[in-house]
C-alpha cells in the first residue's frame, strides 16, 4: 500500500509540500511565485538542501547564503526560521520531527521547500520521507534534458564552477554532459519513475518548463491551485512572467552543438516522452528523432 494513499491521525504540521527540481527548470520562478502569494509563507532561502547533503558530504551549518538572509529578513518567522535551522542542520542525522516544526510559521497558511538537488534522492530517503509525511504534495519541474544541461554548464561557467570552454569543441562538451553532477539531474524519466514509486499519483505533479515559456499566467494558476490555494488570488501581485535571471549571461550554444548534446541524450528524451508525457512528448521531434 502506498504511505499516500490515505490521510489519517493529526493536522499536518509540516511542509505541505516539496518540490524536487528540476534544476534550472523554473523553481526560482515558482519560489517567487509563490513568496509573493498571499496563501502561502515560504521560507526565507528557497533551497534548504535539508535531506539531499547528506549523501554527498557531512552535515553542516547554515550556508553562506542562509546567513544572508538573516541580514536581509522581512519579519520574526525568518528569523526564528533561519535559526532553527542552522541548529537542525548541525546535527549529524535526519531529524524528521525537527524538520517539519521549521514550518510552524506558516500558521494558517501553504509552504513548502523547493530544492532541485531532491531530484537525486536514493530511494530509501524518498520512501523514508513520504512514510513521514504523509498528504505531503510533490511537484517537479521538468525541461528538456538538452536545454536543462547547457543551462547548467553555462551556470557553473558563470559561477566560476567550471572554466569557460569553447561551445564547438565536441570532445569538451561531451566530458562536461559526462559529469556526475549533471547527469544526475539530467534524466527526468528516472527522476519521475523513482519518486512515482513511493508518491501516490494524486500527491504527484509533473509541469513544464515548455508551459514556464508559452503560457507562464496558466502554468502558476495550475500550480498554485493544486498546493491548494486560490489562483484568482494572484493577479495585482508578481506578474507570471516574471523572471529575475533575465539578463544574467548565458553560454552560446551552436547548432551543430546543440545537435551533438541531442545525440548524447537521445535515448532520454525518449525515454521522458514515454514516462512524462505532456510536453516531453514533443522533446525527440524537435531534434529530428
Amino acid at each position: 500500500m502506498n504511505p499516500n494513499d490515505t490521510k489519517k491521525g493529526p493536522p499536518f504540521t509540516g511542509p505541505d509540500f516539496l518540490c524536487i527540481g528540476a534544476q534550472k527548470a523554473g523553481t526560482g520562478w515558482l519560489y517567487e511565485q509563490l513568496r509573493s502569494h498571499p496563501d502561502f509563507w515560504m521560507p526565507p532561502v528557497k533551497e534548504l538542501h535539508y535531506f539531499d547533503r547528506v549523501w554527498r558530504s557531512p552535515r553542516i551549518s547554515a550556508t553562506e547564503k542562509q546567513r544572508g538572509a538573516l541580514k536581509n529578513d522581512r519579519d520574526e518567522r525568518d528569523k526564528t526560521f533561519l535559526s532553527d535551522f542552522e541548529i537542525l542542520s548541525g546535527r549529524p542525522d535526519i531529524d524528521l520531527a525537527g524538520y517539519a516544526s521549521l514550518f510552524r510559521a506558516k500558521g494558517n497558511l501553504f509552504s513548502g521547500d523547493i530544492t532541485p538537488g531532491y531530484s537525486t534522492l536514493p530511494e530509501e530517503m524518498i520512501e523514508r520521507i513520504v512514510r513521514h509525511f504523509v498528504g505531503l504534495k510533490v511537484i517537479f519541474l521538468a525541461r528538456d534534458p538538452v536545454e536543462r544541461a547547457w543551462s547548467h554548464l553555462s551556470m557553473w561557467v558563470r559561477h566560476g564552477r567550471l572554466d569557460a570552454f569553447d561551445a564547438n569543441d565536441l570532445d569538451q562538451v561531451t566530458k562536461h554532459l559526462s559529469r556526475p553532477e549533471v547527469m544526475l539531474r539530467s534524466h527526468p524519466s528516472r527522476i519521475v519513475a523513482r519518486w512515482r514509486r513511493y508518491v501516490g499519483p494524486e500527491f504527484f505533479r509533473i509541469y513544464f518548463f515548455d508551459d514556464l515559456k508559452r503560457e507562464p499566467k496558466q502554468l502558476r494558476r495550475s500550480i498554485i491551485e493544486f498546493l491548494g490555494g486560490d489562483p484568482s488570488k494572484s493577479s495585482g501581485h508578481l506578474p507570471p512572467d516574471y523572471d529575475a535571471k533575465a539578463k544574467q549571461k548565458r553560454l552560446e550554444l551552436p547548432a551543430r552543438t546543440r545537435a551533438h548534446v541531442a545525440r548524447f541524450f537521445e535515448s532520454e528524451l525518449r525515454a521522458s516522452a514515454e514516462e512524462l508525457g505532456g510536453a516531453a512528448q514533443d522533446w525527440p521531434g524537435r531534434y529530428g528523432f
